[in-house]
């Protein structure tokens, strides 16, 4: 359920109204706007990341009116905590929001999330689409936005075959928290669909034309805005109309060739079935996936990926139309990864580079330069004080514990850094938490109950040089990368229980 991205308008672009002037100093009408784009499940699957599979013409184009971080990293690879960690700032270690049903109020009323604090700074907050999680016992958070939120489905079929003849789903049920004390009596929907339909048949489609509408009705007011639009594709199930299926050769586009856990790998850190179990014709067993099956899988994605950018390229045009991009920044940020197939998984929910790694692009006028990439290590937890300081607005002081770090000087300069390592989290069963550094080069993971004597934990070490896919724990060969890294770990907290 993310990876994200950043884009930043070209230098040649007018600058914000009083750009010049210390941040800070610019009454609330003259500030910049912020529109924050989220999508669900989106690995760094685009044209922009260098996938030659991809067909992503408009986050492309506005890839090339920004910056691109290309070592962006979510900071736990479920779709509710890391959207928690996005608007809180805070690391799920910290809040110890680590479940798809975690309510934030619940647990931290007081909390001020990220539109909030943009609201209480003279802006308009709006969301529409996927922002908050809604589902598995989850309502969202109403108290972040301005105005009544505007919800759409994540889970959505036009073929009443689809749902054994429109019954309700599994996994509908879950995402609107309905009958869920009786979840796996119900049928499996189908894992995708491929009907002759436009695109407000879906829900991203309708998502889209709420923004435009949004877009114009913001126009006409003085008062700057906080617009949070969400698309859930590329989320199961695949639903997507048939002309984006049709512009995939599901012949041509990529097998896993490593679908083995990594060598000497933990089994705490395994994962097989979970989600995609939901789906039907998903087989209970790895092995009994057919090539078919999985061809049809990464078609699918694919496709959803087409339909969600032509989605996102309607809202950046009216936003162009409307001349609001010259003061608006634009981010554009994928919720977590995506895992099709590579070490036998498929979906999210693990420590894996595919599960954690995220497009994160940013188009801020007047900073960032056009076309530019850094390889500035990133988390989501750093746009809240990277969207605060471009803005002019303070320092966030809040509630919750700040995880994250502004990103501005490396918007300025992407050759700049801030940090040399980016953190995230994945807990198990039993307790056990697995706290991770990512370097440019390696990846550790620490698993242990938080509290407990360190001998209890186990660990995994990574060399991505050269290789995209985890193949081999290091952990027992390079033991002075090992010991870095774990020194790096130790100045973080010991993690919050679930």
């Amino acid at each position: 359920m993310l990876r994200l991205a950043f884009i930043l308008i070209p230098a040649a672009c007018a600058l914000f109204p009083g750009a010049s002037q210390a941040l800070g100093d610019q009454p609330a009408s003259e500030r910049p706007n912020v529109l924050l784009l989220l999508v669900d499940d989106l690995k760094p699957a685009l044209g922009c990341y260098g996938d030659p599979h991809a067909r992503t013409p408009h986050l492309d184009k506005l890839a090339t009116r920004g910056l691109r971080f290309e070592l962006a990293f979510c900071n736990q690879a479920v779709c509710a905590p890391s959207r928690f960690t996005l608007m809180l700032g805070a690391h799920s270690t910290a809040t110890g929001l680590y479940g798809l049903g975690n309510r934030l109020r619940h647990s931290h009323p007081r909390a001020v999330t990220m539109p909030q604090f943009f609201e209480r700074h003279g802006y308009r907050t709006e969301s529409m689409g996927k922002i908050f999680h809604i589902g598995h016992g989850n309502e969202g958070d109403p108290e972040s936005f301005s105005v009544p939120h505007f919800h759409d489905k994540v889970i959505e079929y036009l073929d009443p075959a689809s749902t054994e003849g429109g019954k309700l789903t599994r996994e509908e049920a879950y995402f609107t928290n309905q009958q869920l004390n009786r979840i796996h009596s119900l049928p499996r929907g189908a894992a995708f669909e491929a009907p002759e339909a436009r695109d407000e048949d879906y829900a991203d489609g309708r998502v889209a034309a709420e923004a435009v509408k949004r877009l114009r009705a913001a126009k006409k007011r003085r008062n700057p805005f906080f617009m949070a639009v969400g698309f859930v594709r590329p989320h199961l199930p695949f639903s997507a109309p048939r002309k984006y299926w049709d512009q995939h050769d599901s012949s041509q586009l990529p097998l896993a060739r490593d679908e083995d856990h990594p060598a000497g790998s933990p089994k705490i850190a395994h994962k097989r079935g979970g989600e995609i179990a939901m789906y039907s014709p998903v087989p209970r067993r790895n092995e009994d996936y057919t090539v078919e099956l999985k061809r049809k899988l990464v078609h699918g994605y694919y496709a959803s990926v087409s339909y969600m950018d032509a989605q996102i390229g309607k809202v950046i045009a009216e936003l162009d139309r409307l001349d609001l991009a010259r003061n608006t920044i634009i981010v554009v940020w994928g919720d977590h990864g995506f895992h099709l197939g590579d070490l036998g998984i498929w979906t999210k929910h693990t420590n894996y580079e595919q599960a954690n790694r995220i497009p994160l692009l940013l188009v801020a006028p007047g900073v960032t330069r056009a076309d530019t990439v850094t390889r500035q290590l990133a988390e989501s937890v750093d746009l809240f004080p990277t969207l605060a300081e471009l803005a002019g607005l303070p320092a966030p002081e809040v509630p919750q514990p700040l995880s994250g770090k502004s990103l501005v000087p490396v918007l300025k300069d992407p050759a700049r850094r801030i940090r040399d390592h980016a953190f995230h989290c994945y807990p198990r069963k039993g307790g056990v938490i697995g706290r991770a550094i990512r370097t440019e080069r390696y990846r550790m993971v620490e698993w242990k109950k938080p509290g407990a004597p360190a001998g209890t934990a186990q660990y995994e070490l990574y060399d991505y040089r050269g290789h995209p896919v985890e193949q081999r724990n290091l952990a027992q060969e390079q033991g002075e990368v090992l010991a870095r890294l774990k020194g790096i770990l130790a100045r973080y907290p010991e993690a919050v229980g679930r």
